[in-house]
């Protein structure tokens, strides 16, 4: 007989209820506690889960690997890949059933509830940068995949990540770390109480001149976090601040040709003199119970970022280099509640939700550079976007075996959008783009759970998503570039899709977990922040697999495989049907030991498939390996570890493109391949000590 089911207080997941069912799911799932302790890909969702590409990173997880950049955290989740084509301190580019997110557009990602994608960004819709964040005080990763889960709306085609901070240290962290091509990296973070209050902190200095044989990144980064918990009437009362800043120059992708003609080398660029600066401070509050949440937050940003992909295709004499420009404070909060009843002697569990945000956008820009120095204004707004949504989900436990969950979510979305430029650097009068625009949409989200045995749970899951597009796409009229007319694009961009899942967990030791899903996208329409105007795409659909596993050998060891399968297409001829950067095959396989005797270490490899770069795949990406490697030994109060980066020396390709450019002495445009290479092999020792 299979233990009753019972309906799901906010134990498991919060904003995360990741769905690897056919997308019939809707979450069900609410705000997390601290005394639940999970152990990352180890836990046993069986009985908790709604779907099987749902599940939840810990801390121990996230310490075993090699990370080359705090972004790559995200590659826990499942077919997931986290790359770069500039510097270190740009915003990652991460790649996921079948999406080129460039920066964040189809996966949303939250940090303690506080959204971090970026509405109407200067540089890409979803904008999503780690950068501020500190590892070591990741407490869990959730993550969900696909558009089931009625308390995530944006940016969650492809499905959202809920980064969750600790709220104590059981022992104070010292670490120094320093690396290959004068990489540097001072770490301290611990807790105490305050009279009834926990103080959670931790501070984080970063240095790098990376391995480039033309350009230092003179990477400068400052991290900062502060957490405060304590029980406040018949719940948790939690405050947190956090400040980031960071400056660097830019290794961004080079042209294949120059290398080939032996202009530059694979680690040279074209242009010197890109780079950029970013800060991010915050404020956030929430209380919670077993039955409310309510959440606020307060965050400001800004980012400045010179890039040049072109060289000479638009300007030959002064070069195509390029400034953008984000300037916002963003405010927003959510309101939850939750209960449990009997109906009909079936045990119901009901969510009802409130949430809304605002960008006050002083500016989002675009410039013409030189070196750095302005030339001209190709577009700059000033942009206030708001949102208001409400949700509900409700669970009902049908059997002992035999569960569903269905939800529903309304978006209502408001932009208003003010040229700043007046006429452009090509005499353009801008001003008829500045305008007002409004939208709303509904989203429903199901999902059935049935429980095969006690090891054995299987999923089916549909919903309805959508994200949103550039507030000035909404409203424009006129080319920056030419004067011409454009057709604004729907501000709001509806998904579908669906999944049917398995998952199993034998004696705690092994964990799997398989999909088949299907996601469509009604268009792939956004604002090119690199050009000023709009670029509309067909209806695309995609369909694929996933496989995980994990194996706890024995206390000592683990391993764990991971592989993605996905078919992408545009549904109409374009002309052809492939869709450029879907990448097919992503495989990631990883063992790690740790024993008692104080030594431990890990090996993962990853592999990151070829993809279309043209629609018509005449031109493809080669694939990529990637091998990297801990050890270390602890001593207590000490821990020396070493970690190699890229242990085999790849000089494989961290990520390509297919374009036009113009190279100074070439007469005219070349179409080529456009790559960043992965970086060279290096060593990063750390040393680090409790306290």
């Amino acid at each position: 007989m299979l233990p009753q089911s019972k309906p799901r207080r906010a134990r498991y997941c919060h904003r995360l209820t990741p769905l690897l069912v056919l997308p019939i799911a809707l979450p069900l799932f609410a705000h997390e506690v601290e005394e639940i302790t999970v152990s990352g890909h180890r836990v046993n969702l069986i009985g908790e889960s709604v779907s099987a590409s749902q599940g939840v990173v810990s801390q121990r997880d996230i310490e075993t690997r090699a990370l080359l950049r705090s972004g790559e955290v995200l590659e826990l989740i499942p077919g997931m890949v986290v790359t770069q084509h500039s510097g270190t301190g740009k915003a990652n580019q991460y790649f996921l059933r079948g999406f080129n997110l460039d920066h964040g557009t189809d996966f949303a990602t939250f940090y303690d509830d506080m959204p971090i994608n970026m509405r109407s960004h200067g540089h890409g819709q979803g904008y999503t940068d780690l950068n501020f964040m500190i590892p070591e005080l990741i407490a869990t990763l959730r993550y969900q995949k696909g558009p089931y889960y009625a308390d995530v709306g944006d940016f969650s085609g492809a499905g959202a990540g809920f980064i969750n901070s600790k709220s104590h240290f059981n022992e104070g962290q010292l670490k120094l770390t320093a690396g290959s091509d004068e990489y540097y990296r001072l770490l301290a973070a611990d807790s105490f109480h305050a009279g009834e209050t926990e103080l959670m902190w931790g501070f984080e200095a970063t240095g790098y001149q990376g391995p480039w044989t033309d350009i230092d990144e003179d990477l400068d980064e400052y991290n900062g976090q502060l957490k405060a918990t304590r029980a406040l009437g018949s719940g948790t009362l939690s405050w947190g601040l956090m400040g980031y800043s960071n400056a660097w120059n830019s290794a961004d992708q080079i042209p294949a040709r120059a290398v080939d003609a032996g202009l530059i080398d694979e680690l040279g660029s074209i242009d010197n003199t890109t780079g950029g600066e970013s800060s991010r401070y915050s404020a956030n509050i929430s209380w919670e119970n077993d039955n409310w949440l309510a959440s606020a937050y307060v965050i400001d940003y800004d980012l400045t970022l010179w890039s040049n992909f072109t060289y000479f295709l638009d300007d030959p004499v002064n070069g195509d280099q390029f400034e953008q420009v984000d300037e916002r404070q963003i405010f927003g909060g959510k309101l939850q509640y939750q209960h449990d009843l009997t109906l009909g002697g079936l045990d119901v569990h009901n969510r009802y939700g409130l949430e809304t945000r605002i960008d006050d956008i002083n500016e989002v820009g675009l410039y013409h550079t030189q070196a750095r120095q302005r030339l001209g204004t190709v577009r700059s707004d000033s942009i206030t976007e708001s949102s208001i949504a409400a949700f509900t989900d409700t669970e009902i436990n049908w059997t002992e075996r035999f569960k569903t969950v269905l939800g529903l979510r309304y978006d209502f979305y408001d932009f208003d959008v003010n040229d700043r430029a007046g006429s452009n650097n090509a005499g353009i009068n801008l001003s008829p783009n500045s305008g007002t625009a409004d939208d709303g949409i509904a989203s429903v989200k199901a999902s059935a759970v049935y429980r095969l045995s006690q090891n054995w749970e299987g999923y089916l899951s549909a919903g309805t998503g959508f994200h949103s597009n550039d507030a000035r796409g909404t409203t424009i009229k006129i080319d920056p570039a030419d004067g011409s007319a454009i057709d604004a694009v729907d501000p709001l961009v509806r998904s579908f899709g669906s999944e049917l899942g398995l998952r199993a967990n034998f004696n705690e030791r092994i964990n799997i977990s398989a999909a088949l899903w299907y996601l469509e996208l009604d268009s792939e329409l956004l604002f090119v922040g690199d050009a000023g105007n709009t670029e509309a795409s067909d209806k695309t659909e995609r369909a694929g697999l996933e496989l995980t596993g994990y194996y706890r050998l024995n206390d000592n060891w683990t391993l764990d495989l991971e592989y993605a399968y996905t078919h992408a297409r545009f549904v109409n001829e374009q002309p052809g049907r492939y869709v450029p950067g879907a990448v097919e095959d992503v495989l990631q396989l990883g063992v790690s030991a740790d024993y008692a005797s104080g030594v431990f270490g890990s090996l993962r490899l990853r592999y990151f498939g070829p993809r279309p770069l043209v629609e018509t795949n005449e031109v493809s990406s080669d694939a990529s390996t990637l091998l990297n490697a801990k050890l270390g030994y602890r001593f207590k109060p000490f821990t020396l570890s070493v970690d190699v980066l890229n242990l085999l020396d790849s000089d494989d390709h961290d990520i390509d493109y297919y374009y036009a450019s113009q190279l100074a002495g070439e007469a005219s445009p070349v179409e080529d391949v456009h790559y960043h290479p992965l970086e060279p092999r290096s060593l990063r020792v750390t040393l680090e000590m409790a306290f």
